[in-house]
């Protein structure tokens, strides 16, 4: 009875569309929760809102036109790991040797995520902090030196231009958009069905009579 049942609530195709969704759901908010574990960063994956980290510094970053230039740029996704900060690496950037950690952290005066490398360390009343620097910028920024209990980790990986998505998706235009795409999938799946009066074709063919078939010729 339970197997029947259950046959006939996957043949309608509002049952399969529900299901759909529960599983994207569940794949998205498995990959973000299954990632902060892994990294270990409360933020595993954040998207790069300005070009502060952008070289050389005698061009501006516009997120499309050098994608692979260095270090970081508008519109990239970054891949941030939890780090102990005595296992944090201070230096000024090298080109050719090793540069210092590209750190994630919190402003110190607003609810603000900053991306800035470290460029040197130093102990404030027993307390270890960081300067940090964008590669772009000609000297320290105003967050620094930054609390070691600010940051939420350091940048292991980016992805050019995915992070545009994410920037997009932030401003009000973009949640409109959003929205409206909702409003129009949810039409077409379901209330267009039920103005029309058309029912699902799987729904349909629940209803037709089987004709027995004839036992031999007429």
């Amino acid at each position: 009875m339970a197997t029947s049942t259950l046959g006939r609530l996957w043949k309608n195709d509002y049952f399969q569309t529900v299901v759909m969704i529960l599983l994207i759901l569940a794949v998205v908010f498995g990959f973000w929760y299954g990632s902060r574990l892994v990294l270990n960063a409360e933020y595993p994956m954040l998207a790069v809102a300005s070009g502060s980290m952008h070289l050389p510094r005698s061009t501006e970053c516009d997120g499309w036109s050098h994608p692979f230039a260095p270090t970081l740029h508008t519109g990239d996704l970054i891949i941030i790991q939890g780090v102990n900060a005595s296992d944090i690496y201070a230096a000024p950037y090298n080109e050719s040797g090793r540069s210092g950690d590209i750190l994630v952290f919190r402003a110190t005066d607003r609810d603000e995520l900053i991306v800035h490398r470290a460029v040197g360390k130093t102990v404030i009343d027993g307390q270890m902090y960081f300067i940090t620097q964008g590669d772009h910028n000609l000297g320290p920024g105003p967050y620094s030196p930054t609390p070691a209990e600010n940051v939420i980790g350091k940048v292991v990986m980016r992805v050019p231009w995915l992070g545009h998505i994410a920037l997009y998706m932030r401003n009000s235009t973009g949640i409109f958009v959003v929205i409206a795409l909702i409003i129009v999938l949810i039409a077409i799946e379901f209330v267009l069905p039920a103005i029309t009066g058309k029912k699902p074709e799987s729904d349909q063919d629940e209803h037709i009579e089987k004709v027995p078939e004839s036992e031999g010729p007429i």
